[in-house]
């Protein structure tokens, strides 16, 4: 897949040092589209920021499958047609990790359903929105002064995904 941006914590303003190792971490996200081409995102609205759906792939699972249960997870929703958009390298120096995230651009299959959120999704104040590709890019450049250390990590590289993504459709 095609690596698009490398985020480090200076180019987010953050001064962490850089740890001796890194954890690795690699997760999958999409640019889920529905019928009325409106795109899937998740506000993170205690933490006053949005996300596009997805998270860790975990052990035993590839992308695909990993992707998959994000989505269900996420947006209640599944989605077919994955086509591959790219991916970014983020270097988290304060959770000492190395992200690499899978992005693709996909379609709603079937209806939305309801999320099933893990508990600490829960208490960040997950809920999904549905909104144009336009109006997404401009919702998460609006958002330019996240406080929170990880959402600034997610804001920024799903930015960087949405543009991409405008480029390819």
């Amino acid at each position: 897949m095609n690596l698009i941006a490398t985020l480090k914590d200076a180019d987010l303003g953050f001064t962490d040092p850089s740890p001796a190792v890194y954890k690795e971490r690699h997760a999958s996200r999409a640019i889920v589209f529905d019928a009325d081409r409106k795109i899937a995102l998740l506000h993170v609205s205690k933490k006053y920021f949005h996300k596009l759906p997805g998270g860790g792939i975990e052990d035993g699972e590839d992308i695909a499958s990993g992707l998959a249960r994000e989505l269900v997870e996420e947006i209640g929703c599944t989605a077919g047609n994955l086509r591959e958009l790219g991916m970014i390298e983020e270097y988290r120096n304060r959770f000492e990790q190395h992200q690499t995230s899978y992005c693709y651009l996909a379609d709603l299959v079937g209806e939305k359903g309801m999320p099933k959120f893990e508990p600490d999704e829960i208490a960040d104040g997950f809920e999904p929105v549905w909104m144009s590709l336009e109006d997404a890019i401009a919702t998460l450049e609006g958002e330019s002064d996240v406080k929170d250390y990880g959402g600034k990590f997610m804001r920024t590289r799903d930015a960087i995904f949405l543009k991409a993504a405008l480029k390819t459709v």
